[in-house]
């Protein structure tokens, strides 16, 4: 096996060329850069099939972070993953609530789980919001119910939580929502998929290829 000599700047775009070779296969434009930053951060190839996009979904997700959308994330590590540059320059801002000691104080309170009280309180956030989970399910299931209730609409879930426990129920029933979606079907995801899918959104806006 060859070892390429690449300077760091070149090893994305070789990266993504060793992708598109070993995918072989046409992808909408759109969820393209989607799906190959997703591969990128895992080098797992089931992604390209079990990435679920509701319809229109990446349009709109664009024209929230033209608006300089809120985006709330589960987890500290996926909001450390999300590029501050791309967001810096879109206007944008990112917050995670889950070590919040409101939020904890509320979790023990109503004896659920601060992921839970972390939505109740980014769903009282003005103007338009991304909610992105990387790790809670139950997460994902909060925002159903209040999607339900009628208590709010966010402009777009990413939910790609990883697990075992109440995952693919989670995911499968923000997949019924009429709210725009990005999913990974199945047990996989984490915070890691989570910030990627974030940025590829973004560099679609902030980059020129």
């Amino acid at each position: 096996m060859k070892i390429e000599q690449l300077l760091p700047e070149q090893i994305e775009k070789r990266s993504f060329e060793m992708i598109s070779e070993e995918l072989n296969r046409d992808l909408d434009p759109l969820l393209k850069p989607i799906i190959y930053r997703v591969i990128h951060t895992t080098a797992d190839f089931d992604y390209a099939d079990t990435m679920y996009f509701s319809e229109g979904v990446v349009e709109h997700a664009l024209e929230a972070l033209k608006k300089g959308a809120t985006i709330v994330t589960d987890t500290n590590m996926a909001l450390s993953g999300i590029n501050k540059k791309a967001l810096e320059a879109l206007g944008c801002r990112a917050l995670c609530y889950i070590a919040d000691p409101e939020v904890a104080k509320e979790a023990k309170k109503h004896a659920t789980t601060r992921a839970h009280a972390a939505v109740d309180k980014a769903a009282k956030i003005s103007g338009p919001l991304i909610f992105v989970v990387g790790n809670a399910p139950t997460a994902l299931l909060r925002l159903r119910e209040l999607i339900d209730e009628k208590e709010f609409k966010p402009e777009l879930i990413i939910g790609v939580p990883v697990g075992f426990v109440n995952v693919e129920v989670a995911k499968e029933r923000i997949i019924e929502t009429d709210v725009p979606v990005i999913v990974s079907r199945g047990r996989k995801g984490g915070s890691n998929v989570a910030a990627a899918i974030v940025n590829a959104l973004m560099y679609q806006l902030t980059r020129d290829s």
